[in-house]
């Protein structure tokens, strides 16, 4: 599909202004709790990312918000719908793509998305979808013999063959070289520039610092901090880091004033060698919301 195919209509239920909405959710298995009395909004057109640890909570969460999973408490609206009592119209307004996917390896590309179409009221046309994702000069090999960048590419189409709302993306480029994963990013930018929704979880802070609007950081099933990736040193120590040589002496001072700590320690002339002031970094605020040190 082009940037200038019409496409079809978002109703936003009345007042509902976000595509996903959760209030006190929580969800245990065998009494322990995976997530926690957790709440979350996720704005219409937006990339979202939901970053955290391996049993964080992740997975849960977004398989409740797919109607995968059932809640023990709390609201949930997707699409303005409650996913653990939608059905098939509302399901056909929601992308999927798992972390891992069994398919018929015996098919060609073209003909697993063309069986995905007949799933849909208002699917994609398939050489649209193929060019898409880049796919087309792919379009006759089997997918057991598609590279693992590729093979993502494939799962994508399928998720977005239906033209979805909101595309849920479940650690896209676990797996990915460096090069797979910043195609795979470019991707992703289209279909976030074409006004899809896309709501993904992800392991990698870079992907999440250059992909996402805002980020939702999880911890032991809660959220912990929301914010632009840019912005989420705003929620944990902000403490600099000044290091100088005087001398033969090592000098290296902790400070939320850098600037005023080196007008002080130069004011009488003094020069301060090897200078460097660091600041913390988007991994630094990851590893403190999280509770690592």
């Amino acid at each position: 599909m082009t940037r200038s195919e019409t496409r079809p209509t978002t109703v936003t239920p009345t007042g509902a202004g976000s595509a996903v909405h959760v209030r006190g959710l929580s969800k245990s298995y065998a009494g322990t709790p995976a997530v926690r009395d957790l709440d979350l909004d996720v704005s219409y057109g937006e990339v979202f990312a939901i970053l955290g640890p391996n049993g964080a909570g992740k997975t849960t969460i977004v398989e409740i918000l797919e109607g995968n999973r059932r809640r023990d408490a709390g609201v949930v609206r997707v699409l303005g719908v409650d996913p653990g009592q939608a059905g098939r119209g509302w399901r056909a307004r929601i992308g999927i793509v798992l972390q891992e996917v069994s398919d018929a390896g015996m098919l060609t590309v073209a003909e697993t998305v063309q069986m995905f179409t007949r799933c849909y009221p208002t699917a994609r046309n398939l050489d649209d979808v193929l060019d898409l994702v880049g796919l087309s000069a792919a379009s006759g090999s089997r997918v057991r013999a598609l590279s693992g960048g590729q093979r993502r590419r494939l799962d994508v189409a399928l998720g977005i063959i239906g033209r979805p709302e909101l595309l849920f993306l479940d650690e896209p480029t676990t797996g990915f070289d460096p090069e797979a994963r910043r195609q795979f990013w470019d991707l992703i930018r289209i279909l976030a520039s074409d006004g899809t929704t896309i709501l993904l979880t992800t392991h990698y802070l870079e992907e999440a610092a250059t992909l996402a609007d805002r980020v939702a950081v999880i911890a032991e099933g809660t959220v912990v901090a929301v914010d632009s990736p840019a912005s989420l040193t705003r929620h944990v120590n902000m403490t600099a880091t000044v290091r100088w040589v005087e001398g033969d002496r090592v000098h290296i001072e902790h400070t939320i004033s850098p600037t005023e700590l080196i007008r002080q320690r130069s004011s009488d002339g003094a020069e301060l060698a090897e200078l460097t002031v660091t600041r913390p970094t988007l991994e630094d605020a990851y590893l403190q919301l999280i509770g690592h040190s």
